[in-house]
């Protein structure tokens, strides 16, 4: 075959795979990371590095600008980039902050644009304080693995948490590490200063890019506002503040109804988040059972009542904690005590509110509506399905506490019975006022 014909093919065939490879490395999938690192975060990183795997991109790039957030999440969407087959490539367009530092040093290779800063991960609680050092020492050895796993300089990734780190040339002992966009470029911790995620692709030599945007759907939309600690409280008011209008007037069913409602929107999210666990979920259940066994069933306030209080604001507070059973250290420092705070601050709004406003609302025309009327007259075409005119005005006495159902003996027999005052307790006097749908409807015995 003649010299010159042999070139030309072998031209071809470079050509050729030229094109295979260049075709081939367009696959780009693009997410952003521009919010406090939590759970939405995670949802969304980890449903991205899904579909880009299932997609075969060849690379995943994430646009960030974040001040930080728990570090149990970011540790979380660490490990799914590290172990992710893909290529990863950063673009902080402005801010990668505490945890959102521990995220970029996770990725293969970090760009930033001008004027943009990397560090400051000391680990801090919820009003800005510094931490003890088990928290610190925590988070160095995070940080460290990280740049060693991703081939940058540990003792940098150090000194971001540890003011007493010296980095040569870069900063003195006694100040946190954060470095701007030219500082990062010039130690090699970033690749270079860049205006765009094109120019990040051109920098990757990625020059005809088939971009996939990552969508975030309604579904992930709703889970973010529910999962919204404000939202989260909301929705606890409302169970709390069912579960007392479905003592207070049993058998009108609404207000069970509303509080499994909140419950399911509150568990729910959180259970698909991987907060809430099936054990959580349990307590809380077995918390409601034993406080209506106690106010139905068993006599008096006692164990039943208060471990059932003890089940329910556990089973609440906990689920929205990250943990392992009862191991809380993989949590956010302090979101604990935070959580069993929210609980009990709207249990005790609720029991206020429900006080304060419970009567009046329930005789207001809009809840009138869902409920059944309190009374169904005679000369309106109703009867009741039996009724005893004997054991009206008869006196007896109070066999369990009415809360206000309960028991009363009269005549020597026991009827169950509703309290028209709301409680009565056990041995009271009482007399009968009326006699409807089998129910004796009492009121206590008044002293001469």
């Amino acid at each position: 075959m003649p010299i010159k014909k042999l070139f030309g093919l072998t031209s071809l065939i470079a050509w050729l795979i030229g094109v295979a490879f260049a075709v081939h490395a367009q696959q780009v999938y693009q997410f952003d990371l521009k919010e406090d690192i939590g759970p939405n975060a995670w949802r969304t990183v980890k449903n991205a590095f899904t579909k880009a795997e299932a997609a075969k991109a060849d690379m995943v790039l994430i646009e960030m600008n974040t001040f930080g957030g728990m570090v149990n999440f970011a540790d979380s969407i660490r490990v799914r980039i590290l172990d992710s087959p893909l290529e990863t490539a950063v673009f902080i367009n402005h801010n990668a902050a505490s945890a959102g530092a521990l995220i970029a040093l996770a990725t293969d290779r970090i760009y930033m644009s001008k004027g943009s800063s990397i560090g400051a991960a000391s680990v801090v609680d919820q009003s800005g304080q510094v931490l003890p050092e088990k928290h610190q020492s925590y988070m160095r050895g995070l940080m460290r693995a990280t740049a060693e796993a991703t081939g940058r300089d540990p003792k940098v990734a150090e000194a971001f948490v540890d003011p007493d780190v010296d980095v040569p040339n870069v900063k003195p002992a006694g100040k946190v590490l954060t470095l701007t966009s030219s500082e990062a470029v010039n130690i090699g911790l970033a690749e270079a200063e860049v205006a765009s995620v094109d120019a990040v692709l051109a920098a990757e030599g990625i020059n005809a890019p088939q971009i996939t945007v990552h969508q975030v759907t309604a579904t992930d939309r709703i889970i973010a506002f529910l999962i919204n600690p404000a939202v989260s409280g909301i929705l606890m008011l409302l169970i709390i503040g069912g579960i007392y209008f479905e003592m207070q007037t049993p058998g009108v069913g609404f207000a069970l109804v509303v509080a499994v409602i909140a419950a399911v929107l509150f568990f729910a999210p959180l259970y698909i988040q991987g907060l809430a666990d099936n054990w959580e979920i349990a307590l809380f259940i077995g918390g409601v059972v034993l406080i209506l066994l106690e106010l139905f069933v068993i006599p008096g306030f006692g164990v039943a009542g208060i471990l059932g209080i003890i089940c329910l604001v556990c089973g609440l507070a906990f689920s929205m904690v990250a943990n392992d059973y009862f191991n809380f250290s993989i949590s956010e420092p302090g979101m604990l005590f935070n959580s069993f705070l929210l609980v009990i601050a709207s249990m005790v709004i609720a029991t206020v509110a429900m006080v304060i406003f419970g009567k009046s609302l329930l005789k207001t025309r809009a809840f009138q509506r869902l409920v059944l009327q309190d009374e169904q007259r005679s000369q309106e075409g109703y009867t009741s399905s039996r009724t005893n005119t004997a054991l009206v005005n008869k006196e007896g006495k109070a066999k369990t506490v009415l809360r206000p159902s309960g028991k009363v003996e009269i005549d020597g027999k026991w009827y169950d019975a509703v309290a028209l005052d709301g409680f009565i307790d056990i041995g009271e006097e009482v007399y009968v006022e009326k006699h409807e749908n089998y129910n004796l409807f009492v009121r206590k015995k008044r002293a001469l």
